[in-house]
Parts: structure tokens; sequence; C-alpha cells
């Protein structure tokens, strides 16, 4: 095999030459069941019929004229994002990682606006922001971060799911500008935090003054069973980040903003190329309304429901089987032991998962997913398991 390509990525044996809905074939024409949705971004399967007309009409019509002119596309995206998010408006990049960095941005310029001597953000361990240099030092995960040294200065790190840590942050240090968190940590092993921890997110930055910053680049666009991760409860956080399933495939990013946050970034503060172009846009605008049209959010509920039944019923008694949690069809399956191992093992299988975190099988499957494709999900996913579990001795 050639070796031009940067050796980055650990890549398994298989190369897809084309797919539909929940199905992706490789170039041997093995037929896989995606379970995994491109790490959460393909929410509507491959080759949907309704994303892939967005991209020939607007590709013959136009693709690129860059931000110093008016987008059409780009305005429609925005009114739609901040009616479906109750924020008010929205800056568009290319990805996840850069809609973090203009949250960064915006949190940085806000303090310096205010007189911090230094603005601080709070994050959290166990969190993934993106890989540039200021989201990777935001991020709570030092194996991403070693070689990469010095880091982004400004973040203060907190355990995740601990509402007293960032208390006691709030009484150490007057520079504090921000919180960023996810509503669920995804790479950090499927994390759903107590009810209660993000309401109170809210009212400690009510009471500080901070802003409340929210990355719901997996979480969002309905993954957990509402448009946004933040609506399963009655809060509104002052940032928040979009990319993944917005595009289903097709690159864009989004931070959308309320209030004192959304004023922050004016006319020569921050700026992208690429983001929010004609074609990006056009195919955000189709995956949404075909979330709206097809009522899938309530199909994400109740299919989460099931197969959350179905996996505790298989897997539940199992001693090896910490725990299997989700929101929406955003489900970890965490053992007692690293399970990399399982990866491979599903892929002889037919079936694509991810492991995080080492010890949490992660399932992301398409928001289209019917029952009998979840049926078999759980059928090959339990036997693989539990066949695992056995030739390990546990």
């Amino acid at each position: 095999m050639s070796n031009t390509l940067m050796s980055n990525y650990g890549r398994l044996p298989v190369q897809f030459s084309h797919g539909a809905g929940v199905w992706l074939w490789d170039e041997q024409e093995t037929q896989y069941l995606d379970a995994l949705a491109g790490i959460a971004v393909c929410g509507l399967g491959h080759a949907h019929a309704n994303v892939t007309d967005a991209i020939c009409r607007q590709a013959k019509k136009l693709v690129h004229t860059s931000n110093l002119y008016g987008i059409q596309q780009q305005q429609a995206l925005a009114d739609k994002l901040t009616a479906l998010s109750g924020l008010d408006n929205v800056f568009f990049a290319n990805s996840g990682a850069e809609a973090n960095e203009a949250a960064i941005k915006i949190a940085r310029k806000l303090g310096n606006e205010r007189g911090l001597e230094i603005p601080q953000i709070i994050v959290m361990a166990g969190s993934f922001h993106g890989r540039t240099m200021a989201t990777l030092s935001a991020t709570g995960n030092p194996k991403v971060q070693v070689g990469f040294e010095p880091l982004v200065a400004g973040f203060i790190r907190v355990p995740y799911n601990d509402i007293e840590a960032i208390k006691k942050v709030a009484t150490e240090n007057d520079n504090i500008i921000a919180i960023l968190v996810e509503p669920i940590q995804g790479e950090g092993g499927i994390q759903i935090p107590a009810d209660d921890y993000l309401p109170q997110i809210r009212a400690l930055c009510d009471q500080h003054d901070w802003l409340m910053m929210l990355d719901e680049i997996q979480t969002g666009i309905g993954r957990t069973g509402a448009w946004f991760a933040f609506q399963h409860h009655d809060i509104l956080p002052d940032v928040m980040t979009l990319a993944k399933a917005l595009g289903n495939g097709m690159p864009i990013g989004a931070c959308l903003a309320r209030g004192q946050a959304a004023q922050t970034l004016q006319a020569g503060t921050h700026g992208s190329t690429f983001g929010g172009n004609p074609l990006a846009c056009a195919t955000a605008l189709a995956v949404l309304n075909t979330i709206e049209n097809d009522d899938l959010i309530q199909h994400t509920q109740t299919l989460s429901a099931y197969l959350l039944r179905e996996f505790k019923q298989q897997l539940g008694d199992i001693p090896a089987v910490v725990d299997i949690r989700g929101k929406g069809l955003m489900i970890g399956i965490e053992l007692n032991q690293p399970c990399a191992l399982l990866v491979q093992q599903a892929l002889d299988k037919q079936l694509l998962i991810n492991v995080t975190a080492d010890t949490v099988i992660r399932l992301l499957p398409p928001l289209i997913m019917n029952q009998t494709q979840a049926n078999q999900l759980v059928t090959v996913l339990t036997d693989l398991i539990k066949n695992f579990l056995l030739n390990q001795g546990k």
C-alpha cells in the first residue's frame, strides 16, 4: 500500500465503496451494518435522497463565493438554527474544532472587554473539544495532548459532573469568564451527568456573570432525542457549538450565541474562507428539514428506549458488564476491562462500532435505523460481547 498518506490514523482493514441508509458496502460488495454513523455524523444514514438532491441542486448553481458577500443559504440556515435553539445568531465554520475555536474566542474577547487580567475558561476532565491548539488545550484527555506542549493557557480543569468543584474554583479565581462543557461526554465514554448538573451550571453562570458554553458537536441535531441536548432541561446556553450531523457528512460547523456573547464578534475579529458556503448550508438545511418532516426526534426517543431495554435484558446480569447507559441514540456499554479488540471482531461480523475510553463500546447509529436493523445490532453485538468475555475468562 502506498505511504503517501501521513500515518496519524490507525485504520481498520476495510475500504467502503458505497452506502445506503444504515448500510455500507466494501470493495468486495460485503454489506456492513453501520452503528457508528461516521462518528455521529451521518444521522440520516448514507446517500439519503434529500441530502443528495440538495448537494446536486446547489452544486449545479453555486458552490462558493466567500463571506465578502451575502449568502442566501447561510441566512436561511441561521434562521432555522436560531428558531430551533432559541439563540440569537450564528457563526459558520467548517468543523467542530473551528466552532469551538469561535466559542473560545468569544469568551476571551468578552473577558478582555470586561478587564479581566487573564480570562479563564473552566473545562472538564474527560472532555474532547478538538485538535487545534486551543481546543486541544481545552480537552481533558492528556493522551491527545502529549507531544504538543506548550499548550494554550487559560483553561482550568475540574472533574466532570462535579458541581462542587466548579463552586470551589469560583471562590479562588476572579478571572473566570466561561464554562465550556459537553452535555454528555462522547469521547469520554458516553458519560451522562446528573439531571441537575447542567441546570446548576446555568445557575452558577448567572450568579457569577459567566458564559455557559455547550459543546453539542456530538449531542446536537437530534442525537439525544431532542434537537439539542440542553433541551432536556429548562435552560438556555449563552454559546453552543455544532458540527458532525449538521451536514450529514458535508463539512460544516456552527457557533451559536445569544445576549452579550452574540455581539462580541464584530467585523474583522473572526472569519472563515469556506465557512457557511452555499453548498454546505443548502445541505444542512436539507438535513434539518428532513429530521423535522420525518419526525426523527420522536423516532430516536422510541428506538433508544427499545435498544437500551434489549441490551440490558441481554447483558445486564453479566458481572463484567459494568454499565449500559445512553441518551437517545448515543449509547455506551461499559466493560470491566479494555475491549478495543471488539472493534475488529465486530468488523469481521459486518458490524461497525467503536470503543472509546478503553472500556466503553460506543454506539451512534443513524437516526433512521428501524427496529429490524436494531434487532440485528442487538443480536450481533451481544453475541460478540459474550464471546469476548468468555474468551477473556471473565
